[in-house]
């Protein structure tokens, strides 16, 4: 999906978990770990978190791409031979059409040069690996609103967020309510229309 597709369209795919699968090739071990991943800041934990699970390994190369756009991405080779690595993987998430995703490769190094095609063949099938192991899910594009009301139209909201599969990201209860939805893209009229059949309620 380009990210001119990925701008206009209603759905996305993502992984709604971490994931972990080994390739092996002349003495190397290529582990690829993929995680859930939307906000950049939260990469450098990720990473310490991986470095110390595989202490020992040579390399830690990565890719990731978050957003619905698609130009929001970063790779990394961490000393391998220039694009070897980071692009590899990349390309992989690309081909697959995800996004909100972080692949790191950690390799331990058995002793044998591969060169650089070796390498990309490495890092690509470790990749591949995971992707195929690890669930893929399809996700609403959501458009996010705040809705403000009183109490008494709690239970009316909530029959729209249910009906339309809206995801409550904030919800504040109390005589006079707050929630921020996210409606998906693609039936946010029809939610939209409904909400505002609710008495005193406010969109924003």
């Amino acid at each position: 999906m380009s990210s001119d597709t990925m701008k206009n369209a209603d759905f996305y795919f993502t992984v709604e978990q971490p994931g972990v699968a080994e390739f092996k090739d002349k003495g190397s071990r290529f582990i690829a770990c993929v995680f859930p991943f939307t906000v950049a800041e939260d990469f450098k934990k990720i990473l310490e978190q991986v470095k110390k699970e595989y202490a020992r390994a040579s390399h830690y190369c990565f890719a990731y791409r978050i957003g619905l756009d698609g130009n929001t991405f970063r790779v990394s080779d961490d000393g391998e031979p220039s694009g070897s690595a980071g692009r590899p993987i990349f390309g992989l998430i690309e081909s697959r059409q995800l996004t909100n995703v972080l692949v790191i490769v950690v390799r331990y190094f058995g002793g044998t040069l591969l060169g650089v095609p070796g390498l990309i063949n490495a890092y690509r099938s470790a990749t591949a690996l995971v992707l195929q192991t690890t669930p893929v899910i399809q996700k609403a594009v959501e458009i996010e609103y705040d809705l403000h009301f009183d109490y008494t139209g709690m239970n009316d909201v909530m029959i729209v967020v249910k009906q339309y599969n809206c995801t409550v990201l904030l919800q504040e209860m109390q005589l006079f309510c707050h929630m921020k939805i996210g409606i998906p893209r693609n039936r946010a009229d029809e939610a939209l229309f409904k909400l505002k059949e609710i008495r005193g309620i406010e969109i924003k």
